[in-house]
Protein backbone atom coordinates (compact mmCIF):
# COMPACT_ATOMS: atom_id res chain seq x y z
CA UNK A 1 0.00 0.00 0.00
CA UNK A 2 1.30 3.98 -0.45
CA UNK A 3 0.99 4.19 3.16
CA UNK A 4 3.00 0.83 3.97
CA UNK A 5 5.79 1.80 1.33
CA UNK A 6 5.89 5.75 2.65
CA UNK A 7 6.71 4.48 5.94
CA UNK A 8 9.81 2.11 3.98
CA UNK A 9 10.69 5.33 2.72
CA UNK A 10 11.14 7.11 5.82
CA UNK A 11 12.55 4.99 7.94
CA UNK A 12 14.74 3.20 5.35
CA UNK A 13 17.76 5.71 5.44
CA UNK A 14 18.04 5.64 9.31
CA UNK A 15 17.56 1.94 9.28
CA UNK A 16 20.55 2.00 7.01
CA UNK A 17 22.64 4.94 9.02
CA UNK A 18 22.09 2.21 11.85
CA UNK A 19 24.06 -0.46 10.89
CA UNK A 20 26.60 0.60 8.36
CA UNK A 21 30.22 1.59 9.59
CA UNK A 22 29.02 -0.11 12.80
CA UNK A 23 29.32 -4.16 13.41
CA UNK A 24 26.66 -3.80 16.33
CA UNK A 25 24.26 -1.04 16.19
CA UNK A 26 23.16 -1.69 19.84
CA UNK A 27 26.63 -1.69 22.04
CA UNK A 28 26.23 -2.29 25.87
CA UNK A 29 27.24 1.66 27.32
CA UNK A 30 26.90 3.12 30.74
CA UNK A 31 24.20 5.79 30.35
CA UNK A 32 25.99 8.70 31.10
CA UNK A 33 25.52 12.28 29.43
CA UNK A 34 26.49 12.43 25.95
CA UNK A 35 27.66 15.83 24.46
CA UNK A 36 26.42 16.67 20.75
CA UNK A 37 30.00 16.73 19.81
CA UNK A 38 30.10 12.98 20.38
CA UNK A 39 27.19 12.51 18.06
CA UNK A 40 28.08 9.64 16.96
CA UNK A 41 28.31 7.31 20.11
CA UNK A 42 25.85 4.72 20.89
CA UNK A 43 24.51 4.42 24.38
CA UNK A 44 22.35 2.15 26.41
CA UNK A 45 20.66 1.52 29.65
CA UNK A 46 21.77 -1.41 31.50
CA UNK A 47 20.92 -4.55 29.51
CA UNK A 48 17.49 -5.78 31.03
CA UNK A 49 15.97 -2.61 29.99
CA UNK A 50 16.49 -3.62 26.32
CA UNK A 51 16.69 0.55 25.69
CA UNK A 52 19.67 2.24 23.78
CA UNK A 53 19.39 5.64 22.09
CA UNK A 54 21.91 7.14 19.16
CA UNK A 55 22.59 10.71 18.32
CA UNK A 56 22.56 12.00 15.14
CA UNK A 57 22.58 15.25 13.82
CA UNK A 58 19.25 16.19 13.29
CA UNK A 59 17.69 13.69 15.28
CA UNK A 60 17.97 11.22 18.22
CA UNK A 61 16.99 7.72 17.61
CA UNK A 62 16.09 5.48 20.62
CA UNK A 63 14.86 1.55 20.94
CA UNK A 64 13.27 0.60 23.66
CA UNK A 65 12.11 -2.96 23.53
CA UNK A 66 11.13 -3.88 20.34
CA UNK A 67 10.13 -0.38 19.03
CA UNK A 68 12.83 1.96 17.34
CA UNK A 69 11.84 4.98 17.32
CA UNK A 70 13.49 8.38 15.74
CA UNK A 71 12.66 11.60 16.82
CA UNK A 72 13.30 14.85 14.80
CA UNK A 73 14.94 17.57 18.06
CA UNK A 74 11.89 20.19 17.05
CA UNK A 75 9.63 17.69 17.69
CA UNK A 76 11.53 16.66 20.52
CA UNK A 77 12.02 20.34 21.94
CA UNK A 78 8.35 21.01 20.92
CA UNK A 79 6.45 18.21 23.46
CA UNK A 80 8.20 19.19 26.08
CA UNK A 81 5.87 18.24 29.63
CA UNK A 82 7.63 21.06 32.27
CA UNK A 83 5.95 23.24 33.54
CA UNK A 84 6.95 26.22 31.69
CA UNK A 85 5.75 24.19 28.46
CA UNK A 86 2.95 22.29 29.11
CA UNK A 87 -0.41 23.54 31.28
CA UNK A 88 -1.25 20.03 32.62
CA UNK A 89 -3.92 21.66 34.47
CA UNK A 90 -6.00 22.14 30.95
CA UNK A 91 -3.65 19.51 28.98
CA UNK A 92 -2.67 22.29 26.41
CA UNK A 93 0.62 23.34 25.32
CA UNK A 94 1.89 26.32 27.01
CA UNK A 95 5.17 26.63 24.31
CA UNK A 96 4.83 28.69 21.01
CA UNK A 97 6.05 26.11 18.55
CA UNK A 98 7.21 28.98 16.21
CA UNK A 99 9.72 30.38 18.90
CA UNK A 100 11.86 27.34 18.66
CA UNK A 101 15.14 27.10 17.03
CA UNK A 102 14.38 24.82 13.77
CA UNK A 103 18.48 23.77 14.12
CA UNK A 104 17.82 23.10 17.64
CA UNK A 105 20.08 20.46 18.71
CA UNK A 106 19.99 18.77 22.62
CA UNK A 107 23.50 20.11 24.80
CA UNK A 108 23.00 16.77 26.24
CA UNK A 109 21.11 13.36 26.50
CA UNK A 110 20.73 11.26 29.68
CA UNK A 111 18.71 8.20 30.31
CA UNK A 112 18.00 5.70 33.21
CA UNK A 113 15.41 2.97 33.80
CA UNK A 114 12.01 4.89 32.53
CA UNK A 115 13.36 8.45 31.30
CA UNK A 116 14.95 10.28 28.94
CA UNK A 117 16.40 13.57 29.72
CA UNK A 118 17.34 16.21 27.48
CA UNK A 119 19.12 19.61 28.25
CA UNK A 120 19.07 22.08 25.45
CA UNK A 121 21.62 25.10 24.80
CA UNK A 122 19.93 27.84 27.16
CA UNK A 123 20.05 24.99 30.03
CA UNK A 124 15.86 24.16 30.26
CA UNK A 125 15.40 20.16 30.52
CA UNK A 126 13.63 17.92 28.99
CA UNK A 127 12.06 14.71 30.66
CA UNK A 128 10.47 12.36 28.71
CA UNK A 129 8.84 8.90 30.11
CA UNK A 130 10.04 5.99 27.60
CA UNK A 131 6.77 4.49 27.67
CA UNK A 132 4.92 7.64 26.79
CA UNK A 133 7.50 7.94 24.14
CA UNK A 134 6.76 4.38 22.99
CA UNK A 135 2.83 5.29 23.08
CA UNK A 136 3.49 8.85 21.24
CA UNK A 137 5.83 8.24 18.56
CA UNK A 138 5.36 7.86 15.08
CA UNK A 139 6.59 3.70 14.91
CA UNK A 140 4.50 3.41 18.39
CA UNK A 141 1.27 4.81 16.66
CA UNK A 142 1.98 2.80 13.32
CA UNK A 143 1.50 -0.63 15.18
CA UNK A 144 -1.34 0.50 17.24
CA UNK A 145 -5.54 1.04 15.77
CA UNK A 146 -7.17 3.95 16.54
CA UNK A 147 -10.34 2.33 16.60
CA UNK A 148 -10.19 -1.58 17.55
CA UNK A 149 -13.51 -3.02 15.81
CA UNK A 150 -15.00 -6.78 14.62
CA UNK A 151 -15.76 -6.90 11.09
CA UNK A 152 -18.37 -9.22 9.81
CA UNK A 153 -20.40 -10.39 7.53
CA UNK A 154 -24.16 -11.93 8.52
CA UNK A 155 -22.91 -15.35 9.37
CA UNK A 156 -20.36 -13.87 12.04
CA UNK A 157 -22.59 -10.83 13.59
CA UNK A 158 -25.72 -13.63 13.89
CA UNK A 159 -22.77 -15.92 15.43
CA UNK A 160 -21.53 -13.04 17.84
CA UNK A 161 -25.04 -13.28 19.35
CA UNK A 162 -24.33 -9.32 20.05
CA UNK A 163 -27.09 -8.47 22.60
CA UNK A 164 -29.39 -5.65 22.68
CA UNK A 165 -29.95 -3.16 25.79
CA UNK A 166 -33.07 -2.80 27.70
CA UNK A 167 -34.06 1.06 27.16
CA UNK A 168 -34.15 1.71 31.10
CA UNK A 169 -30.69 0.45 31.76
CA UNK A 170 -29.43 2.20 28.54
CA UNK A 171 -30.49 5.70 29.81
CA UNK A 172 -30.07 5.27 34.04
CA UNK A 173 -27.28 3.02 34.01
CA UNK A 174 -23.21 3.39 33.19
CA UNK A 175 -23.05 -0.07 32.29
CA UNK A 176 -26.07 -0.55 30.41
CA UNK A 177 -24.82 2.66 27.89
CA UNK A 178 -21.07 0.81 28.29
CA UNK A 179 -22.60 -2.42 26.82
CA UNK A 180 -24.05 -0.36 24.10
CA UNK A 181 -21.32 1.70 23.14
CA UNK A 182 -18.90 -1.35 23.45
CA UNK A 183 -21.34 -3.15 20.60
CA UNK A 184 -21.78 0.07 18.70
CA UNK A 185 -17.71 0.53 18.40
CA UNK A 186 -16.53 -3.26 17.95
CA UNK A 187 -19.64 -3.99 14.76
CA UNK A 188 -20.61 -0.21 13.76
CA UNK A 189 -24.47 -1.19 14.61
CA UNK A 190 -26.18 -1.75 18.30
CA UNK A 191 -29.77 -1.79 19.35
CA UNK A 192 -31.68 -0.51 21.67
CA UNK A 193 -35.12 -2.41 23.11
CA UNK A 194 -38.00 -1.06 25.00
CA UNK A 195 -38.66 2.34 23.55
CA UNK A 196 -41.84 4.24 23.83
CA UNK A 197 -42.58 4.52 19.97
CA UNK A 198 -42.97 8.08 19.86
CA UNK A 199 -40.35 10.70 18.24
CA UNK A 200 -39.67 12.00 21.54
CA UNK A 201 -39.11 9.30 23.50
CA UNK A 202 -36.53 8.40 20.49
CA UNK A 203 -35.12 11.91 20.91
CA UNK A 204 -34.23 11.50 24.78
CA UNK A 205 -32.72 8.27 23.52
CA UNK A 206 -29.93 9.59 21.01
CA UNK A 207 -29.27 12.78 23.44
CA UNK A 208 -28.42 10.02 25.89
CA UNK A 209 -24.69 9.44 23.72
CA UNK A 210 -24.54 13.07 21.76
CA UNK A 211 -26.16 16.31 20.92
CA UNK A 212 -27.93 15.49 17.42
CA UNK A 213 -26.70 17.19 14.88
CA UNK A 214 -29.37 19.39 12.67
CA UNK A 215 -29.36 19.14 9.17
CA UNK A 216 -31.33 20.27 5.65
CA UNK A 217 -33.46 17.59 7.28
CA UNK A 218 -34.59 19.29 10.20
CA UNK A 219 -32.83 17.85 13.96
CA UNK A 220 -35.37 15.09 13.96
CA UNK A 221 -37.20 13.53 11.12
CA UNK A 222 -40.14 11.67 10.54
CA UNK A 223 -39.65 9.27 7.57
CA UNK A 224 -42.62 8.07 5.14
CA UNK A 225 -43.39 7.53 1.87
CA UNK A 226 -44.70 11.19 0.80
CA UNK A 227 -42.82 12.47 -1.39
CA UNK A 228 -42.11 15.45 0.74
CA UNK A 229 -38.25 15.77 0.42
CA UNK A 230 -36.58 15.34 -3.28
CA UNK A 231 -35.20 11.95 -2.59
CA UNK A 232 -35.30 8.26 -3.18
CA UNK A 233 -36.09 7.58 0.32
CA UNK A 234 -38.96 9.25 0.58
CA UNK A 235 -40.66 6.34 -1.38
CA UNK A 236 -41.94 2.94 -1.33
CA UNK A 237 -39.26 1.44 -3.20
CA UNK A 238 -36.16 -0.31 -2.69
CA UNK A 239 -32.79 1.06 -1.74
CA UNK A 240 -29.60 0.03 -2.44
CA UNK A 241 -27.04 0.15 0.29
CA UNK A 242 -25.34 3.22 0.59
CA UNK A 243 -24.06 5.61 3.37
CA UNK A 244 -26.20 8.81 4.00
CA UNK A 245 -24.95 12.27 3.48
CA UNK A 246 -22.18 11.50 0.92
CA UNK A 247 -22.31 15.30 -0.41
CA UNK A 248 -21.80 16.58 3.47
CA UNK A 249 -18.07 18.28 3.26
CA UNK A 250 -18.04 15.95 6.62
CA UNK A 251 -20.89 13.00 6.61
CA UNK A 252 -23.11 12.67 9.23
CA UNK A 253 -21.41 10.01 11.62
CA UNK A 254 -24.05 8.45 13.05
CA UNK A 255 -27.53 6.98 12.24
CA UNK A 256 -30.64 6.94 14.58
CA UNK A 257 -33.62 5.08 13.42
CA UNK A 258 -37.23 3.85 15.33
CA UNK A 259 -39.56 2.65 13.22
CA UNK A 260 -43.02 3.83 14.73
CA UNK A 261 -45.35 1.76 12.96
CA UNK A 262 -45.52 0.24 9.69
CA UNK A 263 -49.33 -1.27 8.70
CA UNK A 264 -48.40 -3.46 5.31
CA UNK A 265 -45.84 -5.69 3.87
CA UNK A 266 -41.51 -5.85 3.36
CA UNK A 267 -39.61 -2.77 4.48
CA UNK A 268 -36.83 -4.63 5.74
CA UNK A 269 -34.07 -3.02 6.33
CA UNK A 270 -30.43 -3.95 4.70
CA UNK A 271 -26.75 -3.73 6.66
CA UNK A 272 -23.76 -4.31 5.10
CA UNK A 273 -20.01 -3.74 6.81
CA UNK A 274 -18.53 -1.90 4.45
CA UNK A 275 -15.32 -2.26 6.17
CA UNK A 276 -15.59 -6.06 5.97
CA UNK A 277 -16.01 -6.12 2.25
CA UNK A 278 -13.08 -3.04 2.08
CA UNK A 279 -11.13 -5.55 3.92
CA UNK A 280 -11.73 -8.21 0.91
CA UNK A 281 -10.62 -5.81 -1.66
CA UNK A 282 -7.37 -5.41 0.20
CA UNK A 283 -6.67 -8.61 0.34
CA UNK A 284 -7.38 -9.48 -3.61
CA UNK A 285 -6.34 -6.49 -4.90
CA UNK A 286 -4.41 -4.00 -3.30
CA UNK A 287 -3.49 -1.50 -5.89
CA UNK A 288 -7.58 -1.21 -6.34
CA UNK A 289 -8.14 -0.70 -2.47
CA UNK A 290 -5.02 1.99 -2.99
CA UNK A 291 -6.83 3.74 -6.13
CA UNK A 292 -10.60 3.85 -4.28
CA UNK A 293 -8.46 5.64 -1.14
CA UNK A 294 -7.00 8.37 -3.41
CA UNK A 295 -9.20 9.69 -5.74
CA UNK A 296 -11.39 12.25 -4.59
CA UNK A 297 -14.71 12.11 -6.22
CA UNK A 298 -18.03 14.51 -5.94
CA UNK A 299 -21.11 13.55 -4.39
CA UNK A 300 -23.98 16.16 -5.27
CA UNK A 301 -27.62 16.37 -3.37
CA UNK A 302 -30.23 18.94 -5.61
CA UNK A 303 -33.48 19.50 -4.46
CA UNK A 304 -36.06 21.86 -5.45
CA UNK A 305 -39.32 20.42 -3.49
CA UNK A 306 -42.19 22.32 -1.84
CA UNK A 307 -39.61 24.93 0.50
CA UNK A 308 -37.26 22.64 0.07
CA UNK A 309 -34.31 24.58 -2.14
CA UNK A 310 -30.65 22.70 -1.09
CA UNK A 311 -27.27 22.28 -3.80
CA UNK A 312 -25.15 20.27 -1.41
CA UNK A 313 -21.28 19.04 -2.67
CA UNK A 314 -19.45 16.69 -0.92
CA UNK A 315 -15.57 15.96 -1.85
CA UNK A 316 -13.46 12.88 -1.03
CA UNK A 317 -12.94 9.51 -1.80
CA UNK A 318 -15.08 6.00 -1.25
CA UNK A 319 -12.29 4.86 0.96
CA UNK A 320 -10.77 7.24 3.53
CA UNK A 321 -7.71 5.31 5.54
CA UNK A 322 -5.36 7.15 8.54
CA UNK A 323 -1.74 7.74 6.28
CA UNK A 324 0.75 6.41 8.92
CA UNK A 325 -0.87 2.77 9.77
CA UNK A 326 -3.51 2.43 6.59
CA UNK A 327 -6.78 2.01 9.32
CA UNK A 328 -9.82 2.42 7.17
CA UNK A 329 -12.31 5.05 9.36
CA UNK A 330 -14.40 5.92 6.69
CA UNK A 331 -16.40 5.00 3.55
CA UNK A 332 -18.25 7.14 1.47
CA UNK A 333 -20.48 4.84 -1.29
CA UNK A 334 -23.35 6.03 -2.66
CA UNK A 335 -24.44 5.71 -6.43
CA UNK A 336 -27.68 7.36 -6.01
CA UNK A 337 -26.06 10.69 -4.80
CA UNK A 338 -22.19 10.51 -6.76
CA UNK A 339 -21.94 13.64 -9.31
CA UNK A 340 -20.60 13.81 -12.21
CA UNK A 341 -16.85 12.41 -12.20
CA UNK A 342 -14.57 14.94 -13.53
CA UNK A 343 -12.16 15.35 -10.55
CA UNK A 344 -9.93 11.93 -12.45
CA UNK A 345 -8.26 12.07 -15.38
CA UNK A 346 -9.09 9.94 -18.76
CA UNK A 347 -6.12 7.14 -18.05
CA UNK A 348 -7.39 6.76 -14.49
CA UNK A 349 -10.88 6.82 -14.69
CA UNK A 350 -10.94 3.50 -16.07
CA UNK A 351 -9.14 1.87 -13.50
CA UNK A 352 -11.48 3.13 -10.68
CA UNK A 353 -14.34 1.84 -12.06
CA UNK A 354 -12.68 -1.28 -12.33
CA UNK A 355 -12.11 -1.03 -8.54
CA UNK A 356 -15.26 0.36 -7.91
CA UNK A 357 -16.85 -2.32 -9.34
CA UNK A 358 -14.88 -4.85 -7.01
CA UNK A 359 -15.93 -2.88 -4.03
CA UNK A 360 -19.23 -3.24 -5.20
CA UNK A 361 -19.29 -7.06 -5.97
CA UNK A 362 -18.03 -7.44 -2.55
CA UNK A 363 -20.88 -5.11 -0.86
CA UNK A 364 -23.31 -7.11 -2.83
CA UNK A 365 -22.52 -10.43 -1.84
CA UNK A 366 -25.75 -12.18 -0.28
CA UNK A 367 -23.30 -13.59 2.84
CA UNK A 368 -21.97 -10.11 3.52
CA UNK A 369 -26.18 -8.93 3.53
CA UNK A 370 -27.52 -8.62 7.41
CA UNK A 371 -31.56 -8.13 6.68
CA UNK A 372 -33.35 -7.11 10.26
CA UNK A 373 -37.16 -6.04 10.55
CA UNK A 374 -37.31 -2.83 12.37
CA UNK A 375 -40.50 -3.01 14.89
CA UNK A 376 -41.90 -0.01 17.08
CA UNK A 377 -39.88 -0.22 20.61
CA UNK A 378 -36.57 -1.41 19.00
CA UNK A 379 -34.05 1.71 17.65
CA UNK A 380 -31.22 0.93 15.31
CA UNK A 381 -27.78 2.61 16.13
CA UNK A 382 -25.38 3.34 12.73
CA UNK A 383 -22.18 4.25 11.87
CA UNK A 384 -22.47 6.14 8.88
CA UNK A 385 -18.99 6.03 8.68
CA UNK A 386 -18.99 2.40 8.33
CA UNK A 387 -21.50 0.31 8.08
CA UNK A 388 -23.92 1.06 4.59
CA UNK A 389 -27.80 0.53 5.04
CA UNK A 390 -30.75 0.27 2.35
CA UNK A 391 -34.40 -1.99 2.41
CA UNK A 392 -36.37 -3.89 0.76
CA UNK A 393 -39.74 -2.09 -1.09
CA UNK A 394 -42.75 -2.05 1.19
CA UNK A 395 -46.50 -1.80 0.89
CA UNK A 396 -48.68 -0.08 3.23
CA UNK A 397 -48.33 2.98 5.84
CA UNK A 398 -44.76 2.90 7.03
CA UNK A 399 -43.30 5.41 9.43
CA UNK A 400 -39.93 5.79 10.82
CA UNK A 401 -38.39 8.20 12.93
CA UNK A 402 -34.61 9.29 13.87
CA UNK A 403 -31.92 11.66 13.42
CA UNK A 404 -28.03 11.90 13.16
CA UNK A 405 -25.61 12.91 15.81
CA UNK A 406 -22.37 13.86 16.16
CA UNK A 407 -19.46 11.28 15.50
CA UNK A 408 -17.19 13.64 17.81
CA UNK A 409 -19.90 13.37 20.89
CA UNK A 410 -20.08 9.76 20.79
CA UNK A 411 -16.84 9.11 20.45
CA UNK A 412 -16.39 11.68 23.72
CA UNK A 413 -18.86 9.74 25.67
CA UNK A 414 -17.39 5.94 24.69
CA UNK A 415 -14.19 7.78 26.20
CA UNK A 416 -15.32 9.18 29.50
CA UNK A 417 -16.92 5.13 30.19
CA UNK A 418 -12.81 4.10 29.65
CA UNK A 419 -13.77 2.89 26.37
CA UNK A 420 -10.78 2.84 23.33
CA UNK A 421 -12.89 5.10 20.55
Amino acid sequence: MWCRRLACLLTAPCQRSGSAGHRSPWPLGDGRTLLAAAARRHHTAPESLKCAWQLHGDHLELRYGSTLMRFDFVWLRDHCRSASCYNAKTNQRSLDTASVDLGIKPKAVRVDETTLFLTWPDGHVTRYGLEWLVKNSYEGQKQQVMHPRILWNAEIYRQAQVPSVDCQSFLQTDEGLKEFLQNFLLYGIAFVENVAPTKEDTEILAERISLIRETIYGRMWYFTSDFSRGDTAYTKLALDRHTDTTYFQEPCGIQVFHCLKHEGTGGRTLLVDGFYAAEQVLRQAPDQFELLSKVPLKHEYVENVGDCHNHMIGVGPVLNVYPWNNELYLIRYNNYDRAVINTVPYDVVHRWYAAHRTLTTELRRPENELWVKLKPGKALFVDNWRVLHGREAFTGYRQLCGCYLTRDDVLNTARLLGLQA
